[in-house]
């Protein structure tokens, strides 16, 4: 048996709720179930009491994208959430749906304004960025504005609304953003779109492109050919050739303990690395993550790999519609193979989560509602982090890039705070931008007519802009098409309710 272990914060004893995930290991004796009456569960890490961490899940972005439940076989691009046992949650208030209309109307107004300017830095990754005053280099002049003109701007973005709390002074890291995870709302950000080394917050992308594709259960013996091409100094969860695993296995392995080893291993079985950076790289333009060039797919530093503080929460908010990665990144501390004979593990070891807002450590606290998500730190990426957390039915996503802070724990604790300032500021913050739907879902044909959620706004992509820019024609369409997906946004928020349940509990 693999006893998984989770925070007892994840545990929930509100009536009528259910908790956010379940457990991905089978147990060969009976232990019950997170958030049933008077059940258990084994925990591994001191947070908080009941009440907290009960993120059933983030909204699906698109209700036909691939569902894959921990508990139930794999059928490939078939959602499951009209199957779903759970009532949806409240529609958009009137107040959401104004400034879904007013967001649609604003992205008009930025195509038609931008269309004259230069190429944005997601368009030209080799865009010299600017140098401060200090002489540290910084943000490109010119970033993406996906998501909203404001996302584009250097600077820290914020619009304070009455009683609003001021953000948190001791913030030094390159970049940064603060996301209601539901609504898709940026609700503050810091050079959003600055295209940096992503570490191995790049594994949420590769996990959410491959998750789909293998059953847990599907078993790989090893070979030296599986482990090539694994930079120096690479993080490694212990995978030994000639060794027979399950794909739970190296999941746990790429989540807990960040290994490079196993998404080398989980990549050679989907054809190889090069295929994998390929899948990777097509599923990153499908969210419209185009800050996003993919070289390496666990993160290790290479040469013209970057992402964004933006892009890495949108692959973040698209794994967590998965049961497995919302159990993999939530999941403190489990077993390992550690021994075989004839293939069969006959011995395990304990391995522990890297991320140290869900495990804490000397110094730091685990984060009272922490539900994950993945954590990085490189050479040339300096740390990453994004994590998920939840409060009072209210639920964020921040991602931090690069803390210059000599404090231990920088990465970590500068997240926590702006946590902290989310969860206090909600409802007394404009938006400064949103995240975008995937493209398959932000099309006014899919928002008019499939059981997806179009997005409270389309925002320019890559093509649209440089069409924009390069005539008139492209201005005119731009705006044609802006117009029509206001109109589609407002059919839909009529029709639909979102966010959708998409898993079993």
């Amino acid at each position: 048996m693999i006893q998984l272990h989770t925070p007892k914060a994840s545990r929930n004893q509100e009536t009528g709720r259910l908790s956010f995930i379940r457990s991905v290991s089978s147990a060969a004796v009976a232990h019950r179930r997170r958030g049933g009456a008077g059940e258990t569960q084994n925990t591994s890490a001191k947070t908080y009491g009941p009440g907290t961490c009960t993120f059933p899940t983030v909204p699906a972005s698109h209700a036909s994208y691939s569902s894959y439940s921990s508990d139930t076989s794999y059928v490939p691009h078939v959602s499951d959430a009209s199957n779903s046992p759970y009532p949806p949650r409240s529609p958009y208030s009137s107040r959401s749906r104004l400034l879904a209309a007013s967001a649609a109307l604003l992205t008009v107004s930025a195509l038609s304004l931008t269309a004259a300017l230069p190429a944005s830095a997601a368009d030209s990754p080799d865009s010299k960025p600017t140098e401060s005053a200090s002489g540290k280099a910084g943000p490109p002049a010119d970033m993406s504005t996906i998501g909203g003109a404001q996302l584009g701007k250097s600077g820290t973005q914020v619009n304070l609304g009455s009683g609003a709390p001021v953000l948190p002074k001791d913030l030094t890291a390159k970049s940064w953003i603060v996301t209601d995870a539901e609504s898709g709302e940026v609700l503050a950000s810091h050079n959003a779109h600055w295209q940096l080394p992503p570490a191995s917050t790049l594994k949420m992308l590769f996990a959410d492109t491959l998750l789909p594709k293998f059953p847990k259960t599907t078993t790989h013996k090893v070979i030296p050919s599986d482990l090539d091409g694994m930079g120096e100094g690479s993080s490694l969860v212990g995978v030994k050739e000639n060794f027979t695993y399950t794909v739970h296995d190296l999941w746990l392995g790429v989540f807990l303990r960040s290994g490079n080893d196993a998404v080398h291993v989980l990549s050679a079985m989907n054809g190889g690395v090069s295929q994998t950076v390929e899948d990777m790289q097509t599923h990153a333009d499908e969210l419209q993550a185009n800050d996003t060039h993919v070289i390496s797919p666990d993160g290790y530093d290479a040469p013209r790999q970057y992402s964004s503080a933006y892009d890495l929460t949108l692959f973040a908010r698209s794994g967590l519609q998965k049961a497995d990665f919302r159990e993999y990144a939530a999941t403190a501390t489990a077993k390992f193979p550690e021994a075989q004979k004839k293939g069969k593990t006959t011995s395990r070891f304990e391995i522990q989560n890297t991320n140290r807002l869900l495990t804490g450590d000397v110094g730091l606290d685990a984060y009272k509602g922490i539900a994950g998500v993945k954590n990085g730190n490189t050479t040339n990426a300096g740390a990453t982090f994004t994590g998920v957390a939840e409060r009072n039915n209210k639920v964020l996503l921040v991602t931090v890039m690069h803390p210059d802070a000599k404090e231990s724990h920088a990465v970590y604790k500068e997240t926590a705070r702006l946590l902290d300032w989310g969860f206090q500021a909600d409802g007394k913050v404009t938006p400064v931008g949103t995240l975008v739907p995937p493209k398959s879902a932000a099309s006014p044909s899919a928002s008019a007519g499939s059981q997806g959620d179009a997005g409270p706004t389309k925002p320019a992509t890559r093509a649209a802009v440089s069409a924009s820019r390069s005539s008139g024609i492209g201005i005119a369409l731009a705006i044609t098409a802006g117009a029509l997906l206001v109109l589609a946004a407002a059919a839909f928020t009529v029709r639909k309710k979102w966010p959708t349940r998409t898993s079993k509990p």
